[in-house]
């Protein structure tokens, strides 16, 4: 009679490239439980978020395989990714789903993250002695307490007394500690700014018009930024502001009433005034071209003009300052479009909507100045951001797929160019579908967004994946 072979199997961490010094611990696995890897606290293998940024909260899991019968009573382990965004990796190929594990297996969480090792240990147990004859006399055995097994957690400990509990001095003063993490934790620079935004707006009050132009550049900032930790990939700023700077100029300069020539006097865009009334076809086509074609071609001149900036460069210097991929198109086009809006919002539809309302007081017309500013400067997201964002995508992957550029960007032209020019119709019939168009042209935007940080070349440098998995 010979004992059952029990499997002791182990994930064993491998040290980090970054870190050769690191420990190799060994975390047993259960024959009943799950054990969860990821960012997450509550992970039973828990990584250390700034070590490895494109780990997911919830990773992957190990797992025992039940209902399985092996003649030789053995047991298999098997690991399913959870969902992650960069991948679980088994032996250099992407896990999709389960797969069974064998022992020397290499686990992978993400393009060079953290490995662990797949170990198993066969033991069995002691083959038991005769039973001793009937009347016999049985000799004494000492009583031994039964080994604790690796798979089960460690006996609890009692907790300190209380009066030996004491309070640190970090945790009174947190900054002492933490301060450090602030810029990148606790997003501190846009806490400065917001300060010194505030107290400019409080120095501005009884000036309305510098109020505004505060007002209207915190809030597109702050839109702006939103698409920026969505994109998830670092751009120099003073780029992005000489993108939405260049815009300006283009609309302060002659070069504005050579856009008007061509798509509103030569071509059918000519856009009716607010008192001429016109049927919905003719008005889709005159928006088409007028407004559509005309404005995202403009908010375009930007991003392309870096494109071919960039080409003159060498690496690194033309992925860093050049349009390399569609995230760097996105954000140089949304830069692009804060310029637009906020010319457009104060040099045009404020002072109009000023000039109407004066009659019934400066008072009266200062408000509904300021309640027309916020939701254009707001509504930018899902306006000219979403359109130009949306083209700017097209550019990067004309880059990106050179042997289909022209078909690309005829592809984003005319789809920006349509999301523009549905929400210029649609406000004239109906708030339901204005708001409608608004969400859709959103969706686009922020699908192109996911798409290109599928695509891009610098996924494992991506950090939108620490907050958007």
């Amino acid at each position: 009679m010979t004992g059952k072979a029990n499997t002791i199997a182990f994930l064993r961490q491998l040290p980090h490239p970054n870190s050769p010094e690191q420990k190799q611990p060994r975390y047993p696995l259960s024959v009943t439980e799950s054990m969860a890897l990821g960012r997450d606290p509550r992970c039973e293998v828990v990584l250390d978020p700034l070590l490895y940024r494109a780990v997911s909260r919830r990773h992957a899991e190990v797992s025992p395989v039940m209902g399985f019968d092996d003649p030789s009573n053995g047991r298999f382990w098997q690991i399913c990714d959870l969902g992650s965004a960069n991948g679980t990796y088994l032996n250099g190929q992407r896990v999709k789903g389960c797969k069974v594990l064998q022992a020397g297996d290499r686990i992978m969480l993400g393009q060079n993250g953290p490995e662990f090792l797949f170990e198993c240990e066969i033991s069995a147990d002691p083959v038991p002695e005769p039973l001793p004859e009937k009347g016999a006399k049985l000799p004494a055995l000492p009583i031994r307490k039964p080994p604790l097994r690796l798979t089960e957690p460690p006996p609890t400990r009692k907790p300190p007394p209380r009066e030996h509990e004491h309070v640190s001095l970090t945790q009174l003063f947190p900054i002492f500690s933490t301060g450090r993490h602030l810029t990148t934790k606790a997003y501190l620079m846009p806490g400065i700014t917001t300060v010194a935004f505030v107290v400019s707006l409080f120095l501005s009050v009884g000036t309305p018009q510098l109020f505004n132009m505060l007002l209207a550049g915190y809030l597109a900032g702050a839109a702006y930024y939103f698409i920026y930790q969505l994109c998830g990939k670092h751009k120099p700023w003073w780029l992005l502001m000489a993108s939405a700077a260049i815009t300006v100029l283009i609309l302060i300069s002659p070069v504005l009433s050579l856009f008007i020539y061509i798509f509103r006097d030569l071509l059918p865009g000519d856009i009716p005034k607010d008192d001429t009334s016109v049927s919905f076809p003719v008005l889709l086509v005159q928006m088409f071209f007028g407004a559509g074609l005309m404005e995202e071609l403009l908010k375009a001149v930007p991003v392309l003009g870096t494109c071919l900036f960039g080409m003159m460069l060498r690496s690194p210097w033309r992925e860093k300052y050049g349009v390399r991929e569609p995230l760097d198109g996105i954000l140089l086009g949304s830069a692009s479009a804060v310029g637009f809006t906020l010319v457009e919002t104060l040099g045009q539809y404020v002072p109009d909507i000023y000039k109407a309302t004066l009659t019934a007081g400066e008072g009266a017309a200062q408000l509904a100045s300021l309640q027309l500013l916020i939701p254009r400067v707001l509504g930018s997201v899902a306006g000219h951001m979403a359109y130009s964002g949306y083209l700017g995508y097209f550019i990067g992957l004309s880059v990106l797929r050179p042997r289909h550029r022209w078909r690309i960007l005829l592809v984003g032209y005319l789809t920006a160019s349509l999301l523009h020019t549905l929400w210029n119709v649609t406000g004239t019939i109906s708030p339901v579908l204005l708001a409608v168009v608004g969400v859709l042209s959103y969706a686009f935007l922020g699908a192109a967004i996911l798409k290109a940080r599928e695509i891009s070349p610098t996924r494992k440098e991506n950090f939108a994946t620490r907050f958007y998995q």
